[in-house]
């Protein structure tokens, strides 16, 4: 039997000679399910029913915890799958505890005429254990909240953390304590019924106080806080918390899909090192690269050009290179290296060490430690200009908005989710619809005369309205100055998630694009820093990073 919900009844499973499987998968795609289920739905229910489409099943025992599951139910039974469905009440108070016992006795019922079997009291009571079979922990943690999260995701988090973790998400609060010997059929489950109703209670049950002892314990020393896509339980506690506790808290959003891992593998590592920069696992550098002068090289490898820095022990530039990111990671890092030593007149056995940031950080083998960009253009921006106090780097891929505090600290960041709007792909899509170049995107916008608005959120669409713009004989100059504040409105609207304030710095390549740029500026109301070289702001914090972390 398989199950999704910690208030379902699974020990009953055991009276029927019956395993329980805890069913939280993860899926490639939707490819099936969206073809009986709307693509809105909660992206959990829509992963139940693409996993239940393409895997042998047992029976699934849900809870009426929310409509999606609710219409999940309703679209397996029609595939004629076995699907048992209890009402779930609301609160644990006693009228409730008896009208779920009556649904665990129908449950009962209806398994044992499924199974022409009968219910055994005995092997249900063996299947409760008094022991936690969780990691124990001890001392200072980090707690994961929030909504259910694949096993992959909190496998990935706990092996990244610099501290143990806790499971107090959706998926992991499930813990019963162990019946009392004898009693009838009857009072074992109305003690039953109220064992699984008084447990640390959801976010969609009327009474969430007990939910407080989850961030009161004085060994808490972060949070992150993980939400479902579509799912609006969560998102309430975790803007209350945000509000309320002064530890670390970091949100994510997941889909239930593969996608995306790398966006939130920069999230969960840039929290780690700012947020928890205190509490730091023994460094892993390895001084791969020898030599007696004290040069030091950063390397950010984007999705569309990779920047290598070099610098001295004084903290002088030494040189750069900017080289678009080809299909290798690792080769393109290498020739932006090569770049920058044949500028810089340097050998490489003269570098004592070198950190890389971006995206494919990880996978450039000559580096000496991986960064993430939030924390290299945190250093980069804070070294050139100590005012700053809110980073908006625009890349090929995303958009950054970090807050810095007066030391150069990271308070806080938000990225965008999964989309190319107000990025430099974005613009790049925009540009070949009107058959511009890059740079002429960028200044043909000063020259409009007409207010032309692009109201869409995604890029495919925004680009359907350009082309429409197009046919209706609007001027060139008019739809890209729409464009530019099409942009300018999605990362103002990102960095108001972030608090943003002055004073602003602009990174990345996108800071090039001047239209973009007085977009921006006139969205804030004030004048937005943006560097002499701005493509290379995440390499050179990672150079910066690399004197430091040679010295530790």
């Amino acid at each position: 039997m398989q199950y999704v919900c910690k208030y379902a009844p699974i020990e009953i499973a055991a009276g029927f000679d019956m395993d329980a499987e805890f069913l939280n998968p993860s899926a490639d795609n939707y490819e099936s399910a969206d073809m009986i289920i709307h693509s809105n739905v909660c992206s959990f229910s829509r992963a139940i029913v693409e996993n239940r489409l393409n895997n042998d099943n047992a029976p699934l025992l849900l809870t009426t915890c929310c409509d999606s599951i609710e219409r999940a139910s309703d679209v397996l039974k029609n595939q004629e799958q076995e699907v048992f469905m209890l009402n779930l009440p609301h609160n644990a108070e006693h009228c409730s505890k008896l009208l779920y016992k009556n649904q665990i006795l129908k449950f009962i019922d209806d398994l044992s005429q499924s199974l022409d079997r009968t219910f055994d009291i005995k092997k249900f009571c063996s299947a409760f254990n008094d022991d936690d079979d969780d990691e124990v922990v001890t001392g200072p943690y980090i707690s994961v909240m929030g909504a259910r999260l694949s096993s992959e995701l909190l496998e990935y988090i706990r092996r990244e953390s610099p501290l143990p973790i806790k499971n107090n998400s959706c998926t992991g609060l499930r813990k019963l304590p162990k019946p009392l010997p004898g009693g009838s059929l009857d009072e074992l489950i109305t003690w039953y019924s109220g064992a699984l109703l008084s447990q640390t209670p959801c976010m969609r049950m009327t009474d969430i106080k007990q939910r407080r002892d989850l961030t009161e314990d004085p060994n808490l020393c972060g949070i992150i806080y993980n939400t479902v896509n579509f799912c609006d339980f969560y998102s309430f506690e975790f803007s209350k918390l945000k509000a309320v506790l002064k530890i670390p808290i970091l949100k994510i959003e997941t889909d239930y899909t593969n996608q995306g891992g790398g966006q939130m593998k920069t999230r969960l590592e840039a929290f780690f090192e700012n947020a928890l920069s205190d509490i730091k696992k023994e460094a892993d550098h390895v001084d791969i690269l020898s030599g007696d002068s004290s040069y030091y090289a950063g390397i950010d490898s984007g999705s569309t050009s990779t920047n290598a820095v070099i610098i001295d022990n004084k903290k002088n530039i030494v040189s750069f290179a900017v080289i678009p990111t080809g299909t290798k990671v690792g080769e393109s890092a290498e020739k932006a290296f090569e770049e920058a030593l044949r500028k810089s007149g340097l050998e490489k056995d003269q570098i004592k060490n070198i950190v890389t940031t971006g995206y494919g950080r990880s996978k450039i083998h000559f580096r000496g430690k991986d960064v993430t960009e939030i924390t290299c253009h945190a250093k980069g921006a804070y070294f050139l200009d100590p005012t700053v106090r809110t980073i908006i780097d625009v890349g090929g891929q995303d958009c950054k908005i970090i807050r810095l505090d007066h030391e150069g600290n990271v308070l806080d960041f938000v990225m965008n989710d999964k989309c190319a709007a107000g990025t430099g792909r974005f613009i790049e899509m925009m540009a070949q619809s009107l058959q511009l170049s890059l740079e002429e995107m960028s200044t043909y916008g000063s020259k409009w005369t007409e207010e032309v608005v692009i109201s869409s959120m995604c890029s495919v669409f925004a680009q359907s309205e350009v082309v429409s713009l197009i046919a209706e004989d609007k001027k060139l100059e008019d739809i890209v100055h729409g464009i530019n504040k099409s942009v300018a409105s999605k990362v103002v609207a990102l960095g108001k998630r972030g608090k943003m304030e002055g004073a602003y710095m602009m990174t990345g390549g996108v800071a090039r694009n001047v239209g973009v740029l007085s977009a921006i500026e006139e969205k804030l109301g004030e004048k937005v820093i943006v560097p002499k070289e701005p493509d290379i702001c995440g390499a050179l914090g990672a150079a910066l990073l690399a004197t430091e972390i040679f010295k530790e």
